[in-house]
């Protein structure tokens, strides 16, 4: 259809009002309430603050409070800090590649005012009066003076109260205090030499002295981290490198305590991380990974930090090189402590074998033969005999007498699946590489994964124990404390009811501090705070599950770390108890975790597999 003059159609192009403007940007810079606790803390520190209190109330969605004292605003100051684009970090282009302090982009007040009700208390040291201020949604409610001392108060209540879309995707309390944490370590990490408080629901979470890097990093994780840090330093005309790293024998097979700072701001690089894991090659497991707490001081003019909101990413101009140092640097923190193996073939001590001081007494050694001696004329004690030249020197634990095991009416449902059809079983089996149990029965030939099998038959007997209320506990001779970080005390509290249906007794005991007095019977033979720290591993990063999965997922995480490992050579009573059990469950086929424990070949198969079926 042609449009005459005049029929042109309607623009449809509009500017958006400032309100609506600055709820989009926001959802760029406060994503959930641990981005507002970053926000005004490392505004705070940028004040040059000595002091920082946080406290929280429900996970930070209904209150946040952070108290500086810091060198205050005046109030035109106060005023302009919430208009977007407004900073005083940075005048010109230039300076972006000058900057030394957390913020710069002067986005986050603003972004903070579009989506809280905001209440700012600021006063500069040589003022006489503070200024007070009121917004809700980027709307100016109150601005007058008050009495304050030096410093800034900053309140947050109902964040994304104006936001309801955004609001219900938040997590619960615990998840969002998780978070909290996270952004809240990470910047005392970075300022040691600053006292921080935080409060969550009026209850102390950390009390943090001023002092050194090392006194931070054992103050948030716990006194057992002083033996495990192993110092890290190297300057160059490029880079400059202290911290620490932990030793490889607490490396984790989730990733926890990782920690880049490049001039004192947390950042997140998989390159660099990289660098650390090739330092710790051939010293942890390839699924494990290294903790570490590393400061990069870089010049300013050789990073780009303008990269995201978060500030979290940055640019160097010579990675490779930085990578390289930091390889470097840290396989000489390692064998400069002994940790890494060394072979010096000029001076090794392991060669340097001492003589005898009276060499006049030294004697040739006497070989004894039993020309008589019939090496199967005897078995050794249990009935196992190593066939040697008739069978692979892995293949032991041979089983030459049928033993026989009883199907429960309870679990003769699952005959036809594993293709029994008698009441009584009669088997012979053998361990395969110790890591599986191949076992022959007249229906055919099964091989049967032993950690799965065992992780199988411990979750079927807890989860009964469970469910019937009988959980029996074994009490340990002297109850053990358990210091965590109060990261992991979290998780563990939100834990504690359902470890105690499981058979432990274990308790608070003081600040991030448990008492474990007993554990249940199949972790008898374990080492109890092992397990719990393991258990902590697993369910670190674990989002929010309710009541039923999570019980259940702690099973699966205990009866994993409890099974008999690959590798373990089971004695005649331990592999027969442990086919017996796995034939008499109701799921004898996979694990809890889904995965499959046995396979089977019948008769028919083999038959098969040898042409016997063919004419």
């Amino acid at each position: 259809m042609r449009l005459e003059r005049g029929d042109e159609m309607p623009d449809i192009i509009q500017i958006l009002p400032d309100a609506i403007a600055n709820q989009i940007a926001a959802g760029e810079v406060i994503q959930r309430p641990a981005s507002v606790v970053k926000e005004l803390v490392e505004n705070a520190v940028d004040a040059g603050a000595k002091k920082i209190t946080v406290i929280v109330k429900e996970g930070g969605k209904s209150f946040i409070q952070v108290t500086d004292d810091g060198k205050g605003m005046s109030e035109t100051d106060a005023r302009l800090s919430f208009e977007r684009h407004a900073t005083s970090k940075i005048r010109k282009a230039d300076d972006l590649f000058a900057i030394r302090t957390k913020g710069f982009r002067g986005e986050a007040l603003a972004s903070i005012a579009a989506v809280a009700k905001v209440n700012l208390k600021t006063r500069r040291p040589d003022d006489a009066l503070g200024t007070q201020i009121d917004i809700e949604a980027s709307e100016l409610i109150l601005q007058e003076p008050c009495n304050i001392r030096a410093g800034s108060v900053f309140t947050v209540k109902s964040l994304f109260y104006n936001v309801p879309a955004r609001r219900k995707f938040l997590k619960s309390d615990a998840v969002e205090m998780r978070h909290i944490l996270d952004e809240f370590q990470r910047i005392a990490l970075a300022h040691p030499e600053v006292e921080f408080h935080l409060y969550n629901n009026q209850s102390p979470v950390y009390q943090l002295e001023p002092g050194t890097f090392r006194q931070r990093i054992v103050q948030m994780f716990g006194t057992n981290y002083n033996d495990r840090l192993v110092p890290v330093s190297e300057q160059t005309d490029l880079v400059g490198i202290s911290g620490f790293i932990v030793k490889p024998e607490f490396a984790r097979k989730t990733r926890g305590e990782q920690f880049f700072f490049v001039n004192d701001r947390f950042i997140k690089n998989s390159y660099l991380h990289h660098a650390v894991v090739a330092a710790f090659s051939d010293l942890i497991a390839s699924e494990n990974h290294p903790g570490y707490f590393i400061k990069l001081e870089v010049n300013p003019e050789q990073l780009d930090v303008n990269i995201h909101p978060t500030k979290t990413e940055v640019k160097f101009e010579d990675e490779r090189f930085i990578y390289a140092i930091l390889r470097s640097s840290i396989r000489q923190a390692l064998g400069k402590f002994h940790i890494a193996p060394t072979l010096d073939f000029d001076n090794e001590p392991a060669f340097d074998i001492p003589l005898k001081k009276d060499i006049h007494q030294v004697k040739v050694p006497q070989i004894t033969v039993n020309p008589g001696y019939n090496p199967f004329a005897e078995r050794p004690e249990g009935g196992f005999k190593k066939m040697e030249g008739l069978l692979p020197a892995q293949i032991s634990n041979f089983l030459d007498s049928p033993q026989e095991i009883l199907i429960p009416e309870e679990s003769r449902h699952i005959q036809t699946s594993t293709g029994f059809e008698e009441e009584t079983i009669q088997f012979n089996y053998f361990q395969l590489m110790n890591r599986y149990l191949v076992v022959g029965t007249e229906q055919g030939l099964f091989v049967i994964d032993q950690h799965r099998a065992h992780e199988r038959i411990i979750f079927d007997r807890m989860a009964e124990a469970v469910e019937k209320n009988k959980v029996a506990s074994q009490m340990e001779l002297f109850p053990e404390t358990l210091q965590l970080s109060v990261a992991d005390a979290t998780i563990l509290g939100e834990m504690l009811e359902d470890l105690q249906s499981m058979g432990f007794d274990i308790e608070p005991f003081g600040t991030n501090t448990f008492l474990l007095r007993g554990v249940p019977g199949d972790a008898v033979g374990h080492q109890p705070l092992k397990l719990i720290e393991g258990l902590l591993e697993d369910f670190r990063r674990q989002q929010k599950l309710n009541r039923t999965d999570r019980r259940q997922q702690i099973m699966i995480a205990l009866a994993n770390r409890m099974a008999i490992k690959s590798g373990v050579i089971l004695n005649r009573m331990e592999a027969e108890q442990l086919i017996a059990d796995l034939f008499q469950s109701t799921m004898p086929h996979t694990s809890p975790s889904g995965k499959p424990i046995l396979f089977r070949m019948s008769l028919e198969e083999l038959d098969e597999k040898f042409l016997k079926n063919r004419s």
